[in-house]
């Protein structure tokens, strides 16, 4: 019987993980209880993720705010900036609230009227009205304050961000200022921390370009122990989530060697070679709020080689309204099998795959895995995701 059904994804639910827990056994285990429950079987190149906060807890990959001013400290030895934070309660603000601790003055530079993922810090249209140009215009906080109004709230969190960030402050040290050029810090110190994440590069390299003289990254913060922490030797507090009102987790680390262990296990309880992946936020764009989701640094930290490169697919729809268009019934479902098996040898033209996702493997697979599991209390951390690499020609 032919096959009806192609990609299938299933939330798993798997016990609390705390520091120190087995995670290899606990998703190994995870999976085969659920195989067993619900009565399917795992096949080669099923894809199981699991999310990067369940491997970060079980790594213990924790720090505090005292450790970020320690750190920050070490780097910085007079006022410093801070450039293009994303506009968070849970991503930002207790980085923010370290960094305060280092007594210092600290210019905050914040997008507008959006920061880097898409949260609005002013409405579009008021800034329009007001004959603002946000390639060139620098806003100080009275400056925003009298054209915007005194109290400006996000419209889904109904947060104001300005005036969050200010009450971080710890004796009034955090000067805030709108702008979209990175070099307008360089009007107020010559130190200046980057906390932008996927234009960081760009980011540190106008400034060094424009004559600053310490440059650093909120990647470079916590890359290694701050007596005894936690840390990310390439992502520092990129990625990192509050864990407490004093706690940041942080990306996990050594993601490659943790799936390894568990696709060596799977095929020894299973005979299959799976694939793996942790996956934190998708990469995708939320077409009301404008949100990008992905603030983590990449949507991936660790997979399996399997999952490396791009599709390589071919549009359907194009073939079936061209090509194939004068054939019916079976001999139309036949050719295109057809078409598709001759896909591998690269002989389709390129408007045959025209329209067809250039983007990675571990973005579209970790996308799927995040709108599965969510980040509420679905409690079901761990995805298996079968069929993905099957098409139309797979029986």
């Amino acid at each position: 019987m032919p096959r009806t059904v192609g990609t299938t994804v299933r939330g798993v639910r798997a016990p609390i993980v705390k520091e120190g827990d087995n995670l290899v056994d606990i998703v190994v285990e995870s999976v085969l209880k659920s195989m067993n429950s619900e009565k399917f079987t795992i096949n080669d190149r099923d894809v199981i993720g699991i999310t990067e906060s369940l491997v970060a807890r079980s790594q213990g990959n924790y720090i505090s705010i005292d450790d970020i001013a320690i750190d920050v400290n070490k780097k910085f030895q007079d006022d410093f900036a801070v450039v293009f934070p994303i506009l968070s309660r849970n991503r930002f603000s207790l980085i923010l609230k370290g960094l305060a601790k280092t007594g210092k003055k600290i210019y905050l530079l914040l997008n507008y009227p959006s920061d880097e993922v898409g949260n609005h810090l002013i409405d579009i249209d008021k800034m329009d009205e007001a004959g603002i140009n946000p390639y060139t215009d620098v806003l100080t906080e009275k400056e925003y304050r009298k054209i915007f109004g005194e109290k400006v709230l996000h419209p889904f969190t109904g947060i104001d961000y300005v005036q969050m960030y200010k009450d971080i402050a710890i004796n009034d040290n955090i000067e805030i200022i709108l702008a979209n050029d990175p070099r307008v810090a360089l009007n107020y110190t010559k130190n200046v921390l980057v906390a932008n994440i996927h234009e960081r590069h760009r980011t540190k390299r106008l400034l060094k370009n424009a004559g600053a003289e310490n440059v650093y990254g909120i990647d470079e913060v916590l890359n290694e122990s701050i007596n005894g922490s936690g840390f990310n030797p390439q992502y520092g507090l990129l990625g990192s989530n509050m864990a407490t009102d004093t706690k940041l987790k942080l990306f996990p680390r050594d993601c490659d060697k943790f799936v390894e262990k568990i696709q060596k296990k799977m095929q020894e309880k299973t005979g299959k070679h799976v694939e793996v992946m942790v996956y934190g936020d998708g990469a995708f764009k939320d077409p009301v709020g404008k949100i990008w989701e992905l603030a983590d640094p990449v949507v991936s930290p660790g997979y399996t080689s399997g999952l490396s490169g791009t599709p390589n697919e071919i549009k359907l729809k194009y073939i079936a309204d061209n090509e194939l268009k004068d054939l019916k019934g079976e001999k139309r479902a036949e050719a295109m099998k057809k078409k598709i098996m001759e896909k591998e040898n690269n002989q389709v033209s390129e408007g045959e795959k025209l329209g067809t996702t250039p983007r990675q493997l571990t973005d579209l697979l970790g996308s799927l895995c995040d709108l599965t599991s969510g980040s509420g209390d679905k409690g079901t951390p761990i995805v298996l995701i079968q069929g993905y690499f099957d098409n139309y020609a797979t029986e």
